[in-house]
């Protein structure tokens, strides 16, 4: 990926200031190339791998004037080609996950690579030091497929002498993410080649954000895969004077009650179609009315509330109907003395208190952080042959406290209008959405309310895919819901690529 970087005598020229001044280190592509085999039940696939870091370059402009195209950071990235394949008919998938601050390690080890993170689930986890394996199901199969960690997580870094928040922030990520991949496809010769973004999480925020920037400056797409959604932030915000977020939280509370035994004798497609019922319709007039409803309606809504999420009538009640999600993790379980997790609400942890407020971590990813942190660093160098010994931040620290929403000041964070832009300006682009059942962090009954809310015309809502497991936020965690997924995301590509 070395298409946009200064020539040498340019670079000498450009630095060289004073005759006496050390010439600052040079900043290059850091990237290792290793051949791989993979069996899976299609045949075996042959593969190369270029794995390490990759300089991101920008035009720097000062007062108006043009100075040259410099290093502004190194970004972590790994590329996955089938050997032998046709560049122009063999599509590519660009993937990332979220936070913001997160490093691509979920995807990539989880549901997406090559190789794949052995730890157990909720109720039978592994103990250290877990392991790894072949991913016969990996989206290979059928894509290309390149891992982004964005600047300040995974290795990725600023040069030295750089400032990291130049980074941390909406725009800046999506431009700084958008020309990685620019980049890469410049270098490698893809411009031809059919295009996706599959993000997770935040990652589903910056992929509508990019979609709309990518096709503005030429660069069209096949088809996006937004694992765990949050395209409109006003729909999971809980502050006082905002309702809207209790009644699409209430059918992932639902969700969340049955799998710990509160509907007993119910299927979850009962208990789930019932609360989504009640928040669509009664629960916001509810919530509406505050002190205009009379005694028998808010005791009905007491009771109903309580009965679809598990929690006392009691509690329900001096919550004035209204349940925060960071407290009924620590109220659902709290006689036995667990909470129950925020990313994947199958997973229970021990409550540091009895009485507090609120869970105080959440169990679910004190699960899952050790074994994909210690699966993907030991994978990193003993088979992709990166000797990089720089710490590796599978969540950058401080990233998410600094990150910058300024293009949104005095109103709520979303994408709704940028992935509704993309898919007017671009007719043929698909996009798949997967929702956790037990998904805490980005419920489904949001993304839900999210995708009615597109602007986009009957006809386009056609190019919309939905796909539900029965797990959390990395629904790919679940055993069963990894390989259905899996299947799920390669069709899906291969729906949207068919020529």
């Amino acid at each position: 990926m070395s298409d946009d970087a200064p020539k040498p005598e340019t670079a000498s020229a450009t630095t060289a200031s004073a005759p006496d001044a050390p010439a600052p280190p040079k900043v290059v592509d850091e990237l290792v190339t290793t051949q791989h085999t993979l069996s899976t039940p299609h045949g075996e696939l042959a593969y190369t791998a270029k794995a390490g870091r990759v300089v991101l370059y920008a035009d720097e402009v000062e007062d108006g004037t043009r100075k040259g195209r410099v290093a502004k950071a190194q970004v972590g990235i790994t590329a996955y080609t089938l050997d032998g394949a046709d560049p122009l008919t063999r599509p590519v998938t660009f993937a990332f996950n979220g936070g913001p601050g997160s490093a691509s390690v979920w995807l990539h080890m989880g549901v997406l690579g090559p190789r794949r993170v052995i730890m157990g689930d909720a109720g039978d986890l592994h103990a250290p030091p877990y392991g790894i394996a072949d991913n016969p199901e990996t989206i290979l199969a059928v894509s290309d497929l390149v891992l982004i960690d964005p600047v300040s997580t995974g290795h990725s870094r600023v040069v030295d002498g750089g400032s990291a928040k130049d980074f941390h922030g909406f725009t800046a990520d999506v431009e700084s993410v958008g020309e990685i991949i620019r980049q890469w496809v410049t270098a490698e010769g893809r411009w031809l080649s059919p295009k996706l973004l599959a993000g997770e999480s935040y990652g589903t925020t910056r992929a509508s954000a990019l979609a709309e920037h990518l096709q503005g400056s030429g660069m069209y797409l096949n088809g996006l895969m937004l694992i765990s959604a949050v395209l409109n932030f006003a729909v999971h915000d809980f502050k006082p004077g905002n309702d809207a977020a209790y009644p699409r939280f209430l059918s992932f509370y639902a969700a969340t009650a049955h799998f710990h035994g509160k509907h007993p004798g119910r299927t979850l497609q009962e208990v789930v179609a019932e609360a989504s019922g009640y928040a669509e319709r009664d629960y916001p007039y509810v919530l509406a009315r505050g002190a205009r409803l009379s005694a028998e309606e808010r005791a009905e809504a007491v009771a109903t509330l309580a009965r679809l999420t598990g929690v006392s009538e009691d509690y329900v009640s001096r919550a004035d109907l209204r349940l925060e999600h960071w407290r009924y993790f620590g109220e659902l379980r709290r006689d036995e003395g667990f909470t129950v997790g925020r990313i994947d609400s199958r997973f229970t942890g021990y409550a540091a208190s009895g009485i507090a407020e609120h869970q105080d971590a959440d169990p679910s990813i004190d699960a899952i952080l050790g074994p994909y942190s210690a699966a993907y660093q030991h994978y990193l160098r003993a088979e992709l042959g990166v000797e990089d010994a720089s710490p590796f931040h599978v969540f950058g620290p401080g990233v998410i406290q600094e990150w910058s929403y300024k293009e949104f000041e005095n109103t709520s964070v979303t994408v709704l209008d940028r992935l509704s832009r993309a898919m007017r300006q671009n007719p043929h682009l698909k996009v798949h959405v997967a929702f956790g059942y037990y998904d805490g962090a980005t419920p489904f009954g949001c993304a839900e309310d999210d995708l009615a809310h597109l602007q986009i015309p009957e006809a386009l809502r056609e190019n919309l895919e939905r796909r539900y497991y029965e797990a959390g936020h990395m629904m790919y965690v679940h055993e069963p819901s990894r390989v259905q997924q899996a299947a799920d995301l390669a069709a899906f590509v291969q729906s949207a690529t068919r020529r």
